[in-house]
């Protein structure tokens, strides 16, 4: 039980300085000339006597504003996920904003709840990095016409401003990279694709990719779920099995490269000689594994600054068409892309384990 004494209300006010609730709202909204200068003193002693705050939220919405923007997003444990979070919110704040977050837990059906359960909270508009799976058709009556902004994933039917990677351009530099480096054939792989765009983007990049290189260069790509460790580590066997040279695998986001760090290291081979990996999104683990992880880096930060920017806009009644925006990565490159030790030895190249 809570030793605090209950907290004062404007009806306490009033009573205490002998007036109506009105009066004592007149004053909190700075309408003081409205009142007699007895009045006046009477209401700011009662407030001093009962050490009366306003909630910041009941002014707000008197006014018709709560400055509070929503955030849904797909997985709070993604590194990707808690970095647009901060730069969001560092935007947010810089324009008086404060931010609500909602975490999907990558539990489809909870979309719908997340933007129903922001809304009770009267938010001016929201951010959305969520499952992508509901037509916009569906979400539009829970948005309620507050503008929203999308960031990596898109909705089908939803004409609202976009923010992400561009995808193309980081599985372009990852591929480039690789065949610099000296690799050959390749395996992107990625999660269930289930409707998300930066994944379907991300593969079809690499397929036409492939296709442009044409005879130089092999290679496909599978689906692995991130809980199916012995399906990962046998995907891996084969393509090695398979391959002519050392090959290279493409990991769609950081905790698909986090497993097949954790695949290669149950294989015992060597990240680099044996098998080179890189992978979109530069963890920060990534520079401390093994040899250190190469890796395109989202710009995070500029991401969901740039999100919560293009929702201000629109709250402020900005009504220009929908916008696309998509940033390039950044090649961060390590040793898990370096076949140098590998020629070094004198080693030929071909199956090992």
């Amino acid at each position: 039980m809570s030793n605090h004494p209950p907290r004062s209300t404007i009806a306490d006010v009033a009573r205490h300085a002998g007036v109506s609730k009105a009066t004592v709202s007149r004053f909190l909204n700075h309408r003081d000339t409205l009142l007699s200068p007895e009045i006046a003193r009477r209401v700011e002693a009662a407030i001093e006597a009962l050490s009366y705050t306003p909630s910041p939220m009941a002014r707000a919405l008197k006014r018709g504003r709560s400055r509070l923007i929503g955030l849904v997003v797909a997985d709070i444990t993604n590194p990707y996920s808690v970095a647009v979070l901060s730069g969001a919110e560092q935007a947010c704040r810089q324009a008086g904003y404060l931010m609500m977050l909602f975490n999907l837990a990558n539990e489809r059906e909870r979309e719908s709840v997340g933007l129903k359960v922001l809304s009770t909270y009267q938010v001016e508009g929201f951010i959305l990095n969520t499952m992508g799976l509901e037509q916009g058709s569906v979400l539009t009556p829970v948005l309620r016409g507050r503008p929203v902004v999308l960031v990596d994933r898109l909705h089908q039917g939803l004409e609202v401003d976009f923010v992400s990677l561009d995808n193309v351009q980081a599985v372009h530099a990852c591929l480039d990279h690789l065949l610099e480096a000296g690799y050959r054939e390749f395996l992107l792989v990625t999660e269930p694709l289930g409707g998300v765009s930066s994944r379907i983007e991300r593969v079809r990049a690499f397929e036409s990719r492939l296709d442009a290189l044409g005879p130089q260069a092999g290679g496909r790509w599978i689906e692995v779920s991130v809980d199916d460790q012995g399906g990962l580590a046998q995907a891996l066997r084969d393509l090695r099995a398979g391959a002519r040279r050392p090959p290279a695998v493409l990991a769609v986001n950081g905790v698909v490269s986090m497993r097949i760090v954790a695949a290669v290291a149950q294989l015992g081979w060597r990240l680099g000689p044996d098998i080179g990996l890189i992978g979109i999104d530069d963890t920060p683990w990534a520079p401390y594994v093994g040899p250190g992880i190469s890796a395109v880096a989202q710009p995070t930060d500029a991401l969901g600054s740039l999100a919560a920017r293009c929702l201000i806009e629109r709250i402020g009644g900005l009504a220009a068409p929908a916008r696309s925006i998509r940033l390039p990565g950044t090649l961060m490159a390590r040793g898990s892309t370096r076949l140098e030790s590998l020629a070094a030895s004198g080693e030929v190249p071909g199956n090992r384990g």
